[in-house]
């Protein structure tokens, strides 16, 4: 029997330590040096300044440039709370969007993972749980909505496209408090990030003009959804009683 693992934790480390029974077969632990990780090199890391008080909104704008609007997405962040809200925030803003986060159980995470590489999805709102051993290669652009605290965590992010040579294009949003994030990232993959660019478009004119006030409906009413215990399809989860009126 084989254990394949993304992560080395101390319980694997354990399994090799423990007493051999008679008939059993020695356990192997391979640990994979990340020096030798590496960003693709038909891959175009770029950033984008956002106020932190608008970065939902910046998102949606970005999600909807003439340039992305059809391009499959893979959003990354940092907490698995952060990854409900934005679910169900970009899905009553009708973005065809599912997730995968260690909140959800196995049935769920595999269920959305097969509904965004059969592109009923177009978006996945992933924490790093779905950073490493994940090979779907139709991914064309990957979001850091946050910076990762750790570069290789940024490695293994952005790895998600421009696989097997293809093209692909990686966008970290970045904040006034990122800046030394973002420069440990740059030394550590040798390159520096470019700032994001689209022909004939202004993403913080776009916010301000078409996007403040409908995201920040659309992130309150996420936020009650959540608060009352519904789910992506506002249908209310299992085992929650109603509110009582």
């Amino acid at each position: 029997m084989c254990l394949f693992t993304a992560t080395v934790t101390p319980e694997v480390r354990a399994l090799k330590d423990m007493p051999r029974t008679t008939g059993k077969p020695e356990v192997f632990v391979c640990e994979v040096d990340t020096e030798d990780l590496a960003v693709p090199t038909t891959l175009q890391q770029k950033y984008l300044q956002v106020p932190v008080t608008h970065r939902e909104a910046f998102l949606h704008t970005l999600l909807l440039t003439p340039a992305n609007a059809v391009k499959s997405t893979i959003i990354f962040v940092n907490r698995t709370s952060t990854a409900q809200l934005l679910e169900q925030m970009l899905r009553l803003l009708d973005h065809r969007v599912a997730s995968l986060h260690s909140g959800l159980p196995q049935s769920q995470r595999i269920s959305n993972l097969a509904r965004f590489r059969a592109k009923a999805a177009r978006i996945l709102v992933a924490t790093d749980v779905a950073a490493r051993g994940l090979d779907i290669p139709a991914v064309e652009m990957v979001i850091n909505y946050d910076v990762p605290r750790d570069p290789d965590d940024y490695i293994h992010r952005v790895g998600r496209t421009a696989r097997a040579g293809r093209s692909g294009e990686s966008v970290t949003m970045v904040g006034q408090r990122d800046v030394e994030l973002i420069l440990a990232i740059e030394n550590r993959v040798g390159t520096k990030m470019v700032e994001y660019a689209e022909e004939d478009v202004n993403i913080e004119t776009r916010v301000i003009r078409d996007a403040l006030k409908i995201v920040g409906e659309k992130k309150r009413e996420a936020l009650l959804e959540i608060e009352e215990g519904r789910d992506v399809t506002g249908k209310r989860k299992k085992g929650l009683s109603k509110r009582k009126k």
